[in-house]
């Protein structure tokens, strides 16, 4: 049964966050959270922090100041690995996948090496019918099994894509940072990969960053924008576009 409450309380959620490089403010106190059953876009001009605050999400930036709590939990000094093994999961901007590989190698690799044993990535666990049934199960959910035997490098752009978010389920996470999914991509697979981000918003916590407005405004529950790296606004697609400082600032003609 679905609880309206739980839906509520944040999956991810982040308080005073701050990223420095030097004198560069990158990020500058940006409290945010994020929920099941929601897709959260974050969007704003180049350099306003977006790439930023997902590096600093995934734990692959350490945050100058600020808190990153996952479940309650405060996991902001927690490497990369740690933070996949307890259940944040991240694709990058380009793709990061192994094309000699098949869609499935590249999924089942994924699953194993969440175990974070050597021992498992020589091989040894590299015919376990539970990690080849977690790499089918990903592939499905991410619309790829008539793919799931062709080598990756064969994939469209819009498959590779795919498959990464598939990668990224096999690691059974809570929530899912989503790096420009729709960068290269013809609107049939944009719409391919909309369809599927809206899904994958029913059981967790997506946070989406993505250039191409008329995208973002179709799928997105809850948007936050930044601009020098601070939150200007947060709230539904119809009150940012309606937000007289997000039209100055950034939307233009969108608005």
């Amino acid at each position: 049964m679905h609880d309206p409450a739980a839906a509520r309380t944040p999956v991810l959620e982040t308080r005073d966050l701050s990223k420095n490089f030097g004198g560069l403010r990158a990020t500058r106190n940006v409290s945010l959270s994020l929920h099941r059953n929601e897709l959260h876009a974050i969007i704003g001009p180049n350099g306003a922090g977006k790439s930023t605050l997902v590096n600093l999400l995934a734990g692959e930036f350490r945050p100058s100041a600020g808190t990153i709590l996952l479940e309650g939990r405060d996991v902001t000094g927690l490497t990369n690995w740690r933070r996949t093994r307890a259940g944040i999961a991240r694709s990058f901007q380009r793709t990061n996948i192994f094309l000699p590989l098949s869609a499935r190698e590249n999924v089942r690799l994924a699953a194993q090496a969440k175990t974070g044993t050597l021992a498992s990535l020589r091989g040894r666990a590299a015919g376990a019918v539970s990690l080849v049934a977690a790499a089918d199960q990903a592939i499905e959910r991410a619309g790829l099994t008539g793919s799931r035997d062709r080598i990756a490098g064969e994939l469209s752009h819009g498959e590779q894509r795919q498959l990464e978010i598939a990668m990224t389920l096999a690691t059974e996470p809570g929530v899912l940072l989503l790096d420009e999914p729709l960068a290269g991509m013809g609107q049939e697979e944009g719409e391919r990969i909309a369809a599927l981000l809206k899904d994958l918003s029913r059981d967790h916590a997506v946070l989406l960053i993505e250039h191409d407005m008329d995208f973002v405004f179709k799928v997105a529950d809850i948007m936050t924008v930044l601009v020098e790296g601070a939150v200007l606004a947060t709230g539904t697609p119809q009150d940012v576009r309606r937000n007289a400082a997000v039209q100055a600032a950034y939307l233009g003609g969108h608005a």
